[in-house]
């Protein structure tokens, strides 16, 4: 074989670079595992509210199946820019500034193919959501990580920010309420890393599929404060607040110049979202509130219970204002994340993911996702508790 064809049969170097998940070995072998309770899957244990799924049926026996415009139902874009001035005051035309994505992991790759050059730096959180990192790599960036700290719940500290900031520096990437951290980020931290963006002229991309989930306490639209609609690419979806996960729908918000840039991206690698999941997700915002409500109750229900149960058993766990995820240390046990992790699911059926899969500054901690069925939960304490109690007893 010749130099030049085992040349042309080698994997890009490109995606080469791209690191493997974190979580998959743990998937890997839960799969393989009777009796688990998993409570590493981010998503809800909810199945999607009825009214949705027959707004989704009725479009199907209506014969709506053909491609929508790139840009997604022009009624559900609507509905978004009234959903968003509703609850933040702020609004979007929904004729040249919202594009309908399949899911919040495409609104990102399109917002990052739209503003980053090779080499260009993303400043994010550490620890952050798993996809963050591979995403700015493949669209050609580097990824800078900000270290996060359990002592400030996790929030961003705007000096570690701007400390890393250079003139390669292009664009602040968060998730706000945080996975995995379960993290808020109050008002006035939040209008000091805006005033950071503003003087280094930087975009910020602000995932806000969690915006809904908050507890005893406010979600801040990052557009919604002053003078950062321009510069900010809002992501937005239905997964998580309506129980819409497998529908894989979301949006994003923008000022014209940078929606019809994504647009480029979007029309040639999706064309458009599918068609039958937009009429769900239409219903969903018109007629979904009272789910909302419902599912926001319990979580926050559940979240007592596991916050509560975790501190009991020696493992520190800040509150999580947000999401559905707690973010406990694990240091009493004797044990990093990785061999928690793998030893609670083999000696006790209970599946956690390792903090390090998130990033360095989640080495030490575990993520528990609390969007499963109270009982399960109340067990899954029970079965941590007594591999606690094993691990820390003297022998």
């Amino acid at each position: 074989m010749s130099d030049e064809t085992t040349q042309r049969g080698n994997i890009s170097k490109h995606v080469q670079s791209i690191p493997s998940s974190g979580i998959r070995r743990f998937f890997d072998l839960l799969a393989s595992m009777e009796g688990v309770i998993s409570l590493g899957v981010g998503q809800p244990d909810f199945v999607t509210p009825n009214h949705i799924r027959q707004a989704a049926i009725r479009s199907i026996a209506d014969g709506e199946t053909y491609y929508t415009s790139n840009y997604g139902l022009v009624e559900l874009r609507h509905a978004i820019s009234r959903h968003l001035d509703r609850l933040y005051g702020v609004r979007y035309d929904a004729g040249t500034e919202i594009i309908v994505t399949a899911g919040v992991s495409e609104a990102l790759n399109i917002a990052l193919e739209a503003i980053l050059d090779p080499g260009d730096e993303v400043l994010s959180p550490d620890p952050g959501y798993v996809a963050y990192l591979p995403c700015v790599l493949l669209a050609g960036g580097r990824y800078v990580q900000v270290p996060t700290r359990a002592e400030d719940g996790f929030a961003l500290r705007p000096e570690d920010l701007e400390r890393r900031i250079t003139p390669r520096s292009k664009a602040i990437l968060f998730g706000y309420p945080a996975n995995p951290t379960g993290a808020l980020m109050s008002r006035d931290v939040m209008l000091a890393v805006a005033g950071i963006a503003r003087r280094h002229n930087l975009f910020v991309i602000s995932d806000e599929i969690y915006d809904r989930l908050v507890y005893g306490t406010e979600h801040v639209c990052v557009p919604s404060l002053p003078e950062m609609k321009e510069r900010t690419i809002l992501l937005g979806g239905f997964s998580k607040a309506y129980a819409m996960t497998g529908w894989r729908l979301a949006y994003t918000c923008a000022r014209s110049e940078l929606t019809e840039a994504m647009m480029k991206v979007h029309q040639y690698v999706m064309m458009s979202a599918p068609t039958p999941a937009q009429f769900a997700a239409l219903d969903a915002m018109v007629a979904g509130e009272e789910d909302v409500r419902g599912m926001v109750a319990e979580y926050d229900r559940r979240r007592r219970l596991v916050v509560g149960a975790l501190n009991d058993m020696g493992l520190e766990c800040a509150e999580p204002k947000g999401a559905f995820y707690a973010f406990p240390h694990i240091g009493a046990s004797g044990m990093n994340d990785e061999t928690f992790a793998e030893r609670l699911l083999m000696e006790e059926r209970v599946a956690v993911i390792p903090g390090s899969a998130f990033g360095e500054a989640g080495a030490g901690h575990v993520r528990i996702c609390y969007a499963q069925r109270y009982d399960l939960l109340e067990e899954a304490m029970d079965r941590m508790r007594r591999f606690v109690g094993r691990a820390t007893t003297p022998r």
